[in-house]
């Protein structure tokens, strides 16, 4: 599965900056880069009277625009999707996925904290993997100056290193991920390579989809 890092802080922390940079640093060095930002607001971000949102009400399950230099997919939903839902959902498309936000959920954690905003954190601490922060904190992971944008993204590139020390099996059902037995993913990996009429170059992704009639 992509690996999924949350941040994460209070209003006005510096979130949004630094990932921005992180965005940047990250895409210098070769990495596909993908962003989620969790919004307590129902915002319609699909205009009303633009074609998409036209589309939408039609009746359309999903509605794209793709220009010479953009593509932007709307897809209206009936609760708030989870980031592994949403890395599940652009599989294809990053080998990372950061979001803003998203404090309750499971995922490893940095949190931005601002000397102003009090002592206390907010991530569990068997979440956190590096707290950035502009004073010193009693903390048992790394810390980080908001500057520091590059050994945030060691930190980062690390553990998308350890990823990769194996070829990734995804198995997505109806939406849903599922876990795969280690014997079972090299398995499947050497058949569908094996399937291949002809390789040219190097494979990053395969992907297999089987859709059933209900």
């Amino acid at each position: 599965m992509r690996l999924i890092i949350s941040v994460v802080g209070r209003s006005h922390s510096g979130k949004t900056t630094l990932l921005e940079k992180l965005i940047a640093e990250l895409k210098n060095r070769g990495y596909r880069v993908a962003i989620v930002k969790h919004s307590h607001h129902a915002d319609d971000l699909d205009t009303p009277a633009k074609d998409t949102w036209r589309f939408t009400k039609a009746g359309s399950e999903l509605s794209a625009i793709n220009s010479l230099d953009h593509l932007a997919i709307y897809r209206r939903i009936d609760h708030y999707f989870d980031p592994r839902e949403i890395s599940d959902f652009i599989l294809w498309d990053h080998d990372i996925l950061l979001t803003e936000g998203f404090k309750s959920s499971p995922y490893p954690k940095i949190e931005v904290h601002r000397r102003e905003q009090g002592d206390g954190l907010l991530t569990d601490p068997s979440q956190l993997i590096g707290v950035v922060t502009d004073e010193p904190l009693d903390v048992d992971v790394p810390r980080f100056r908001p500057d520091d944008v590059r050994g945030i993204a060691d930190l980062i590139e690390k553990m998308l290193l350890e990823k990769r020390e194996k070829a990734e099996v995804d198995l997505v059902v109806n939406g849903k991920s599922y876990p795969l037995d280690p014997s079972l993913k090299d398995l499947l990996v050497r058949t569908m390579l094996a399937m291949l009429p002809q390789r040219n170059g190097e494979i990053k992704d395969l992907h297999l989809a089987i859709r059933r009639k209900a």
